[in-house]
């Protein structure tokens, strides 16, 4: 069984201003988004092709939008030190989600071919 492409828990999940999980799973393998609960049940997947996502103007840095079926998601993922906790900002000041959000949409956009 092959590794996802990339997969964070932890994540926060909300469609619109209604949360769906607060600790759920985004995870790319075999060419699909799929996005989950904490329980591991599946809230939306499509193949990363049909994806559209980024970090608009009005996101926090440690949130993506990502739509997936027609339908919006705002994504929060926090980046987690080796305790589980949320992890201090690094040395140059980037806010610890900066760079998990980042890793997400560089993920996505290798699964879909693109650079």
């Amino acid at each position: 069984m092959r590794e996802p492409e990339f997969s964070a828990r932890g994540v926060g999940i909300n469609r619109w201003l209604r949360s769906l999980t607060r600790a759920g799973e985004v995870r790319i393998e075999d060419g699909r988004l799929a996005l989950l609960t904490s329980y591991g049940s599946e809230i939306d997947s499509a193949p990363v092709t049909a994806v559209r996502a980024g970090r608009p103007w009005f996101a926090g840095p440690d949130e993506a939008v990502a739509t997936v079926n027609g339908t919006r998601y705002r994504l929060t993922l926090h980046r987690k030190d080796r305790d589980g906790g949320p992890a201090d900002s690094g040395e140059d000041g980037d806010p610890g989600g900066t760079e998990e959000a980042g890793r997400f949409l560089a993920a996505l956009r290798r699964a879909a071919g693109g650079h």
